[in-house]
């Protein structure tokens, strides 16, 4: 069977089928729909073959189902029937939960997405938990998505920026007891080093998760 994996950013959608060597992606931003979204998806595949269809949602997913609007987008994602649009089985997982579970190599991992806001997923023995740590209290009434997120990275600058990962990244590995910790998104490359304990991910492994997802029953979301 032939899986399509959609990659739902707050910058771009990126997608890419089994087969292929090369993702493509198109843009989305705050007006971004759901419906939107799935347009774009089947006009930019249209000379592409797939059977089941993995999205990573940038939300959080309960089930299967997202619970919540994103907060980087347009409206309508919460009750969109997906399966319905594009005519096929789709399953539907929380994107930084989608890379965790593409860059997991054992142990107790954690993910922590660097991109338009914060990603976070936990990982134990091939069980894959999405986190909603983004807006939890860090500093002077801010969240920790407000400092190592988008708008603290061009609020600090990278210096203070940098520091700021690093911190939230050691307060964070200690709550969860994590004995890995990956950085990926975009923003992750920008970093000048890395933490003790700390690998960089690749955007890449977003389309692993969302292959496993179906392909290896070892692997739980």
């Amino acid at each position: 069977m032939k899986i399509l994996v959609i990659d739902v950013g707050g910058t771009n959608v990126k997608i890419l089928a089994s087969g292929q060597e090369e993702p493509r992606k198109f843009p989305s931003g705050p007006t971004l729909t759901a419906d939107a979204m799935a347009e774009g998806v089947l006009r930019e595949t249209k000379d592409w073959d797939y059977d089941q269809i993995t999205i990573g949602y940038p939300g959080p997913v309960v089930n299967g189902k997202a619970v919540l609007e994103p907060k980087n987008l347009g409206p309508g994602w919460v009750d969109y029937n997906f399966k319905a649009k594009f005519r096929k089985p789709v399953r539907l997982i929380n994107d930084a939960a989608m890379q965790a579970l593409g860059s997991y190599k054992g142990g107790r991992m954690l993910f922590l997405g660097l991109g338009t806001g914060l990603g976070s997923a936990l990982v134990i023995e091939n069980v894959v938990a999405p986190l909603e740590l983004a807006h939890l209290p860090y500093k002077k009434n801010k969240t920790f998505e407000d400092y190592v997120g988008l708008r603290g990275l061009e609020r600090l600058g990278k210096k203070r920026w940098q520091a700021a990962v690093e911190d939230v990244v050691a307060r964070l590995q200690a709550a969860l007891g994590a004995d890995s910790v990956v950085l990926g998104g975009g923003n992750a490359k920008k970093l000048k080093r890395l933490p003790p304990g700390v690998r960089l991910g690749d955007n890449l492994n977003a389309f692993v998760g969302g292959f496993r997802l179906w392909e290896d029953d070892k692997m739980k979301a």
